[in-house]
């Protein structure tokens, strides 16, 4: 991802050429400005390397000098490249030490940025990375929440912003991949119901079933592993008019993943779209706690779940007689028995790790 670095040295400013060119043909500055139509203090200045030739001056000095203005064009745009790089190494090293603040390596080992040890390289491969020239404009970004037309949550007051930021950004990049058809609320909410029979057959493909459900209604899902310090289940959020819910799998049993993913489903259809919402990191208590019972009324309702508790203790028979009745799996009970009762500890082999590959 680094770009190529440039020699400054290599590019010399027009104006040095065009002192070079006048002295070998004999003309003064006074009559070349006479010639092409300039006012003396233009080209003094450009002989000087405090002013650049214009596209307007390139066409006179072709006149004048028989070299194409092409030229005096190209050799302007690579000075000013080279030092608008110059300037921007400057504020590189200025912010050396800012890549400290990213697990740089963790996301190196994912492939989300280069492998390297140069602190400057580090800096340069974390901008680029995010999409910005300098470490104020993620600030801006991520802190001050300037965009707010499609950002909606501040980093600022959580424990680890510059994690989660790096976990955000993954999911924005995966999303740009992905092309589907346009979102319809109509089709999500059918979608849920083959969903939900996902949930009950458990199949070794199950997420993969899961992306083309929801992307036959116009979601993305993007699978993105935890980074150290950013602990994140999952995230939803509106990309592009597209709602995208990014999962982490972060405890990677069946019954927690398909709890996060529907309860992340209940903001899309339940919560406004500039809103960002990430499990773990809560602003907003009641959405939180409105997306939380959309996702147990789809796995198990509160009755249901009092039925169960009225006929503890349970042996497998029950469990699974109970899955059956209730239209779920015995992992989704043992979930949330071991959520009511701590010491819970029976039918753990229900709770199988979900397959993200």
């Amino acid at each position: 991802m680094a770009t190529n670095r440039y020699n400054p040295e290599s590019y010399t400013h027009p104006g040095a050429v065009l002192r070079e060119k006048l002295e070998e043909i004999g003309m003064g500055k006074k009559e070349f400005a006479l010639r092409t139509g300039k006012p003396e203090k233009t080209i003094h200045d450009i002989l000087n390397q405090e002013s650049s030739i214009t596209p307007d001056m390139a066409v006179q000095f072709e006149n004048v000098l028989k070299i194409p203005a092409k030229f005096w064009l190209n050799y302007q745009t690579n000075y000013n490249e080279a030092k608008a790089r110059i300037e921007k190494n400057v504020i590189l090293n200025e912010n050396l030490n800012w890549h400290l603040n990213f697990p740089y390596n963790d996301m190196a080992n994912r492939g989300w940025v280069p492998k390297t040890r140069v602190a400057l390289e580090k800096v340069e491969n974390l901008l680029q990375y995010f999409g910005f020239s300098h470490p104020k404009a993620w600030e801006r970004y991520y802190f001050e929440c300037e965009l707010k037309s499609s950002f909606r949550i501040s980093l600022k007051h959580i424990k680890e912003p510059y994690a989660v930021s790096a976990w955000l950004r993954h999911g924005e990049i995966e999303a740009e991949k992905i092309e589907i058809q346009e979102y319809n609320e109509r089709v999500f909410k059918e979608e849920l119901i083959s969903i939900k029979s996902l949930v009950v057959s458990q199949p070794n493909d199950s997420f993969q079933q899961l992306r083309t459900f929801c992307a036959e209604a116009g979601v993305k899902i993007i699978y993105t592993p935890c980074l150290p310090k950013a602990p994140i289940s999952g995230c939803t959020r509106w990309i592009n008019d597209f709602p995208v819910i990014q999962l982490s799998g972060r405890y990677k049993k069946n019954d927690i993943f398909w709890f996060t993913f529907f309860h992340e489903a209940g903001h899309v259809l339940s919560h406004e779209k500039k809103e960002v919402f990430i499990e773990g990191f809560v602003e907003n208590e009641i959405k939180e706690k409105e997306a939380d019972e959309f996702a147990s009324n789809i796995l198990l309702s509160q009755k249901q779940e009092n039925e169960i508790v009225n006929a503890l203790p349970l042996n497998d028979d029950s469990l699974v007689n109970f899955a059956q009745k209730f239209n779920t799996h015995p992992a989704i009970i043992i979930g949330r028995l071991q959520h009511l009762y701590h010491r819970f500890t029976f039918g753990n082999d229900y709770r199988v790790d979900i397959n993200f590959q």
